[in-house]
């Protein structure tokens, strides 16, 4: 009737099972809340680099703001002051900032 102690102490043992299902649990948890937004959000920045186009204010990954001047296949000539111009590769845009925005306020 009574286990003997040693058996009662004994950490039960499972099967693959019992690891795997909270592994997969967290996996899903971890891609519905990460994984997914961050898709989601960059599917977006696609969409807004594709749209872009000359006379658009933008700000660029190394901090560079500018307005486009002329759109390449692969590159944006971005105007960063008067006569001032640089081509940048359009992977390098953050986003699109409106005329009234301040580079303050852009972060």
């Amino acid at each position: 009737m009574l286990l003997p102690l040693a058996q009662a102490a004994a950490p039960q043992q499972g099967g693959i099972g019992t690891m795997l299902v909270p592994m997969l649990l967290i996996f899903a948890i971890f891609y519905f809340l990460m994984v997914r937004p961050q898709q989601r959000k960059e599917k977006e920045r696609q969409k807004t680099i594709e749209a872009l186009r000359a006379g658009a204010r933008v700000l660029f990954a190394g901090g560079l703001i500018g307005t486009i001047t002329e759109v390449k296949q692969n590159t944006f000539v971005i105007e960063i002051d008067h006569g001032t111009k640089v081509e940048v590769v359009r992977g390098a845009v953050i986003r699109a900032l409106k005329d009234d925005e301040t580079p303050a306020s852009a972060e």
